[in-house]
């Protein structure tokens, strides 16, 4: 029978009972207790019959979690996994109705919240809000493993900035020192050097926000004061002076998960379960965040596709990205040219593209909210593609 809540939105709900007879089972069976919700989440399939007004309040928003509306002769239906229902409540855009969503969370048992709105510190990145945006990479370093050397100098570092933002970069990351696997540190000064000119002439020719790609507060803190409106720290804010540094200024930060540095990352990673480890380690590392004075919309979380991770974990993340959303921060996913693509088709990591270009249509239909990429040009063009077979599924 379906479940009858006490809501003038919606008018019953139907495979609650197979949700939790699946955590039940998969909890009974192996699975961790987060690790089983995941799955179950995302193979039951709940539907909600709604009324004709909520139909047309939830029409903008189903698409990009997985939901399908639809309807009958008699009645109007909202169809999707859990997970789908469970992202989607805890990103709430603020422009719908909240008390239908505080029906609907409440309706299926799951936590409501209004979606952060990121603070940008100047203008948002285009096409922020209206589906994912391309981060474009440019590494000031000469051993990379995808490109170094080829932008280590000021004026060819900055060329290639400007040429992503042409090809469609919503986001530009700026990095200094290399984070592949069993890479040397770089010191304060050398990365300052690196990277500093670069920020500082990028941010005169455009307003595309640029993001300092590093671990040290030093270099963070000047890279702000440059030109620079975003932290992307590879070590998760676990450095309390980073954290500090986010907290006073109240830049965005991105919170990435690595096993260990990029010394040791892939030294034979294991996890109990990839997708719930993960998962607890980003909530815990946005919650201590937060307890230090970082305010919730300033965070952005990475899974972080490589860092720690074998093929099968890397794959694993990929296809079950959509899981992160329920933490209720955007979610960036970075998979460009990574070893992954690379055992996966037995390829160099000059010849990567398409195997990239899977991973960011895999990304697009996850919901990820921001996607970085080598190749802004050609990846844009396939999130644009995805979005628009999205739409019309």
């Amino acid at each position: 029978m379906p479940e009858q809540p006490d809501s003038g939105y919606i008018i019953s709900v139907t495979g609650l009972e197979t949700y939790r007879a699946l955590t039940d089972a998969f909890t009974g069976s192996y699975k961790p207790a987060l690790a089983a919700e995941l799955l179950a989440a995302r193979h039951a399939t709940i539907m909600v019959c709604i009324n004709a007004a909520t139909l047309a309040a939830l029409a903008p928003l189903h698409q990009r979690y997985g939901l399908r509306l639809w309807r009958d002769q008699m009645y109007h239906y909202m169809t999707g996994t859990m997970a789908a229902f469970r992202a989607l409540l805890v990103r709430w855009p603020h422009a719908a109705d909240p008390e239908l969503g505080a029906a609907l969370a409440q309706a299926l048992g799951v936590p409501f919240r209004l979606a952060l709105e990121v603070p940008w510190p100047g203008a948002a990145p285009e096409g922020w809000g209206q589906g994912p945006v391309l981060m474009g990479v440019v590494n000031v370093t000469p051993d990379s493993f995808s490109d170094g050397g080829q932008f280590s100098t000021p004026s060819t570092a900055v060329r290639h900035a400007l040429q992503l933002v042409a090809a469609g970069a919503s986001i530009l990351d700026i990095g200094g020192e290399s984070t592949r696997p069993g890479a040397a540190a770089v010191p304060i000064a050398e990365e300052l050097n690196r990277v500093l000119p670069v920020i500082r002439a990028v941010a005169r020719e455009t307003q595309t926000p640029i993001s300092i790609d590093t671990y040290k507060p030093e270099v963070a803190e000047a890279a702000l004061e440059t030109g620079a409106t975003i932290v992307n720290d590879i070590t998760g804010l676990t450095n309390p002076k980073m954290t500090a540094l986010v907290a006073k200024t109240g830049v965005p930060a991105i919170i990435m998960h690595m096993q260990g540095t990029p010394q040791t990352m892939q030294d034979a990673p294991v996890y109990e379960d990839v997708m719930a480890d993960v998962l607890t380690w980003l909530d815990k590392a946005g919650q201590q965040a937060i307890a230090a004075g970082v305010r919730p919309e300033q965070i952005i979380i990475d899974p972080g596709v490589g860092f720690g991770k074998t093929v099968e974990h890397n794959l694993e993340i990929l296809a079950r990205s959509g899981d992160f959303l329920r933490l209720g921060y955007p979610v960036l996913i970075g998979a460009s040219r990574k070893s992954v693509v690379g055992k996966v088709l037995n390829l160099p990591v000059t010849d990567r593209r398409e195997g990239t270009a899977a991973t960011v249509a895999m990304s697009v239909l996850q919901g990820a909210d921001i996607i970085r990429v080598h190749d802004v040009e050609q990846m844009r063009r396939v999130s644009i593609m995805t979005q628009a077979m999205l739409r019309r599924g």
